[in-house]
């Protein structure tokens, strides 16, 4: 009985993050959110975490992410009530708004996860940031954000604050060497760092051919 209310739960949340995402443009939309779900119970599988938690936080990660929502304390009202309206127990909600509220990247200066289930999500998020998927929503945040595909006078930051991360002028080709590029590195769970090798080879070989073409000197 308790597998099929989980999975009630699971749709509910899945249809309510359905609406709240589905007019995004800047790559958290809502098959971004699908793509993590998929990844974190992958991982979870492999690692041994708690499946439903993994899914229904992987489901409810970008709901307060605060480029999306910037009225954090509204944001956080909605899903606490969301939480409370499905009879959500009190052990999981204070754990699955543990998860996503340590897992963005912040410049790199955010809180390391606690549990197991925090580092799967956190992982199957970041994964998919890499990769050819990871270059295709880095192109479309820096378009809905208003800024250059690369601009060789702006210089890309080795360190930053939060608040310099978000907003200060950056491209798109910056955004992969001050995130993307140190994401491989960052993987909680050894099967999210096997997945994450290939991915980071390509943005690589991706970066070097962009060079190529910049500079006019490919064949």
């Amino acid at each position: 009985m308790k597998e099929v209310e989980n999975q009630v739960i699971l749709e509910r949340a899945q249809n309510w993050v359905q609406e709240k995402l589905k007019h995004d443009s800047s790559g958290h939309d809502w098959w971004h959110i699908e793509r993590v779900r998929r990844m974190a119970v992958r991982l979870a599988r492999i690692s041994g975490a708690n499946l439903f938690i993994c899914e229904l936080a992987a489901l409810l990660h970008d709901i307060v992410d605060d480029k999306l929502f910037p009225d954090q304390p509204t944001a956080y009202q909605e899903l606490r009530s969301w939480f409370i309206e499905e009879n959500i127990p009190e052990d999981i909600d204070a754990h699955v708004i543990e998860i996503i509220s340590t897992l963005s990247f912040k410049g790199g200066n955010n809180l390391k996860m606690r549990t197991l289930e925090g580092q799967v999500v956190q992982d199957a998020d970041r994964l998919d940031a890499l990769g050819a998927i990871g270059a295709a929503r880095t192109f479309a945040y820096s378009g809905w954000k208003g800024q250059a595909i690369y601009d060789p006078t702006i210089i890309f930051r080795s360190s930053m604050t939060k608040e310099q991360y978000r907003n200060e002028k950056s491209t798109a080709i910056n955004h992969f060497y001050e995130k993307l590029l140190r994401l491989r590195e960052l993987m909680n769970t050894e099967a999210a760092r096997k997945i994450a090798e290939g991915r980071h080879k390509f943005m690589e070989d991706f970066l070097m051919r962009f060079d190529l073409e910049w500079q006019g000197t490919d064949e």
